[in-house]
Formats: C-alpha cells, sequence, structure tokens
C-alpha cells in the first residue's frame, strides 16, 4: 500500500473520472434533448471504448497494489449497463416493433441512461476508498455513516438546483410546490439513513446522533408533505436542514481538526436553511398552476401589448439568489462531509500537517467547480437538442407589439414598409387632397381655436 503509484495508474483514474464524470453525463443530457451529438459522444470512442481501455489499464499497472476491494468487483458490474445500453441503442436505431417491444425499450433505455451518472459517482468514491485502503475492520461503520449521508446531501442538492433553476414549469404542471418534493425526497432519504447508520449491537454516541438525524428527516418530511400538499409553499425542509446543521455543528470528534470540520460542516447548513426560507417567504411565495395569471395585471395573454414580464428586475433577482440555496447544500456534504470528515481522512491531513481553515478552504474550492459543472449540465439542457431556441423566434422588441403573423414573412402587408411606399401611386391615382399630403402624428390634439 505505500509503494509508489506508477503512470499506468495515473492514467486511469484521470481517465476514468473524465469518461465517467464528464463525458457520460454529457452523453446523458444529450439524450434526454434527442441531439443528433448523444449516439457519437455515448458509443463511440468517447465512451464505451475509452471506459474499457480504462478497464484494461486498471489491471495493468505496476507499483503500488491493493487488497480486494469495492471498487473492483463493482469495476465487473458496470459492463452489465454498459451492454445493456448499447445493446438498447442498436435496437432502437433499428426502428422495428414500433407499437410494441420499441416503448418499453425506450423507457429502459432512459433508465439504464440516467442511471449513468449515479453509477460514475459511486464508483469513483469506491475507486478513492481503495487508492488510500479506508473503511475496513471497525472504521467500516463510520465510513457508512459518511458516505451515505453525504450522498443524501449531494443528491438532495442536485435535485433542488433543477427544481429551482429550470423545474419551474415542470412544478408549475404539477400542480405541487417545490417543497412537496422536496419532502418526499428528504423523508424517503430519511428512512434510509434511520436504518443504514448503526451496525452492530452496541451504541456509541455518534450512532445515535447518526441515527435520530434519520428519523428527523422523515419525521419532518412527513410534515412537510402535509403541508405542501395544496400547492403551498412551507418552510419545514428548511427547518430540517437547519436542525441537522446544529446536530453536525455539535458533533465531538476526537481530533480538533475533525471537530472544526464539522462545526463548519453545521453553520454551512443552518446557512442553507436560512437561505431557503427567505426563498421560500419573500423571493417565490407562490408557484401558481400553468395557465393562472400570476400578477393582478393584466400582462400574461399571448397578444398582450407592452408585457410587464419583459423587465422584471425582481424576478432576476428571484432566479440569482435560487443559485445559492443549492449551492450551500452541495458545498458541504461534497467535501465537508462526504469525503473529507471521516476519522481515517482526518487522521492523514493531520499527519501531514494541514490546519482546518487550508483544508475546508481546499474543499470550498473543488465544491465550486463540482458546482459549476451541475450548472453546465442544466444549461446543455435548456440549450440542446429539441431545447435549442430558434433565433427567429426570438427577435422580439421587449414592451412592443406581439405580433401572431411571423416576422420573415414576405408579403407587403405583415412586414415593416419604407416611408413613402406607395405614396406616389396612391397620388397619381387620386385627386390631390392636402389632408392626405400632411403627416399625421398619433398624440395629444391641439386646441380648439
Amino acid at each position: 500500500m505505500n509503494a509508489p503509484v506508477d503512470a499506468v495508474l495515473w492514467i486511469h483514474m484521470f481517465l476514468q473520472a473524465a469518461v465517467w464524470g464528464i463525458l457520460f453525463p454529457i452523453g446523458m443530457v444529450l439524450g434526454i434533448t434527442r441531439s443528433r451529438w448523444h449516439v457519437p459522444l455515448q458509443a463511440s470512442s468517447a465512451g464505451f471504448v475509452l471506459t474499457l481501455g480504462g478497464y484494461i489499464l486498471g489491471h495493468a499497472h505496476k507499483g503500488r497494489q491493493f487488497l480486494p476491494s469495492a471498487h473492483g468487483k463493482f469495476a465487473n458490474i458496470i459492463f452489465i449497463p454498459i451492454i445493456l445500453q448499447l445493446a438498447l441503442g442498436v435496437y432502437l436505431k433499428l426502428h422495428i416493433h414500433e407499437r410494441t417491444l420499441r416503448p418499453w425499450a425506450v423507457r429502459a433505455h432512459g433508465v439504464v441512461g440516467k442511471a449513468y451518472s449515479v453509477i460514475g459517482w459511486v464508483q469513483m468514491v469506491f475507486g478513492a476508498i481503495a487508492f488510500r485502503g479506508y473503511c475496513r475492520g471497525d472504521d467500516l461503520g463510520q465510513c457508512l455513516a459518511h458516505y451515505i449521508m453525504g450522498g443524501g446531501f449531494i443528491a438532495y442538492g442536485v435535485i433542488m438546483a433543477i427544481l429551482l433553476l429550470v423545474g419551474e414549469m415542470w412544478v408549475r404542471r404539477s400542480g405541487r410546490s417545490p417543497e412537496w418534493w422536496d419532502s418526499w425526497v428528504i423523508l424517503l432519504w430519511g428512512i434510509v439513513n434511520t436504518f443504514t447508520e448503526h451496525r452492530g449491537t452496541v451504541w456509541s454516541v455518534k450512532d445515535m446522533q447518526h441515527t435520530i438525524l434519520g428519523i428527523l428527516w422523515w419525521c419532518g418530511g412527513i410534515l412537510g408533505v402535509f403541508l405542501a400538499r395544496n400547492n403551498q409553499r412551507t418552510v419545514v425542509p428548511a427547518i430540517i436542514i437547519i436542525l441537522t446543521g446544529y446536530g453536525m455543528a455539535n458533533h465531538a470528534q476526537a481530533l480538533m481538526l475533525s471537530t472544526a470540520v464539522h462545526s463548519m460542516f453545521g453553520y454551512t447548513l443552518m446557512l442553507a436553511g436560512v437561505t431557503r426560507i427567505i426563498e421560500v417567504c419573500f423571493i417565490v411565495p407562490k408557484f401558481y398552476p400553468v395557465g393562472v395569471i400570476e400578477t393582478g395585471e393584466d400582462n400574461q395573454s399571448e397578444h398582450t401589448l407592452a408585457d410587464g414580464n419583459g423587465k422584471d428586475e425582481g424576478s432576476s433577482k428571484g432566479r440569482s439568489f435560487r443559485h445559492l440555496p443549492p449551492f450551500v447544500r452541495i458545498i458541504v456534504p461534497f467535501m465537508l462531509l462526504f469525503m473529507s470528515a471521516t476519522d481515517e481522512e482526518l487522521h492523514f491531513v493531520n499527519d501531514n500537517g494541514m490546519d482546518h481553515v487550508t483544508y475546508i478552504l481546499i474543499m470550498f474550492s473543488i465544491a465550486f467547480l463540482l458546482y459549476t459543472h451541475i450548472l453546465f449540465l442544466i444549461n446543455l439542457y435548456s440549450t440542446s437538442g429539441r431545447n435549442a431556441p430558434d433565433a427567429a423566434s426570438n427577435v422580439k422588441d421587449v414592451g412592443a407589439i406581439e405580433l401572431t403573423t411571423p416576422t420573415t414573412s414576405t408579403g407587403r402587408w405583415y412586414s415593416r414598409l419604407p416611408n413613402g411606399h406607395g405614396r406616389n401611386d396612391s397620388l397619381a391615382a387620386e385627386p390631390t387632397n392636402p389632408l392626405m399630403n400632411s403627416a399625421h402624428v398619433i398624440g395629444e390634439e391641439e386646441e380648439e381655436e
């Protein structure tokens, strides 16, 4: 385990991280939007072939050798969804059994493709654990506690980012507020957390704290689902996050470094809860169903004059603020709990003479990169394939009259006419009239003399 790492193993790690962490998620998004780049990215050398090459490199390296681990076993299991996805893709390209098997194949292809991001994330975590030789013997229980809860926060933050940033219309069509979905995620993950945080018959203080957090989540989740049942916004999910942060801020550890990291984790979670309360109470207090006018002004029609949404600074500020709740939920779990706060990891950091300030700022820096990647994928979904904006339809003057006829029409009466167009013809055909020769400006009428 202490032998140097050779170049082949480094290539394996960076190659697989790039394929499963970047290329496959991009391919997944392109598949959802029906982009023509989906197949080349997933099936060409950029996807499956590179995965096969990385697998070979992982077994061909010299230098440091590793004990049998979940990373090695899961690497073999990964080929099942890879082969299944490739076979389904080829079958769909044949366009056969259109009314029988094909609809089910489309659904299966979508489910397997969306699972790629989760599969890749889990395998990369297993790889990091195997690289350092963590989570063996008595340390397994603590690893499960940190990684399971951390994974829950990661998924929670990503789902929240999708709902708040691009999922507003979907939420409005569903007739449910974001907190209804939010509370269901908290409830279900709390159940998982309750029964996976403790092993054996002896209960330590940490086991009690980890388990009670799971109970807190599903109990609070039930209340959140009930309060948000009629498309009502509620602060219950935010309160649950604040209470979770309180528990983490007071989660005593053996090392001062570990205690400081957990405290920072708790404070950031409490900040996340506060920002969510502000978003619910003041930024967007109500999610109206599709077709319901959100304001008292008559500016929501498709044919309205001077649409008031054109210069809605409040909406712009609200959209900017919505980045904060998911961001602070992703920063904290990804680096402060999910991958960086186990006893083994913090002992390694402490033995290398690093203080908690440097360590926490390193984790925050990496979290910025993670959130950037998530936002890139969300933006790619909004701008690729069938969601790509049409340049012609975007030519619109804010505050002007909205026409139902195409702006590209070549007809005389559907486009702007130059000044004086047709005036000579009408003058030649009709007798001279001084009223017709003078321009009439719409405005205030002159006072009668």
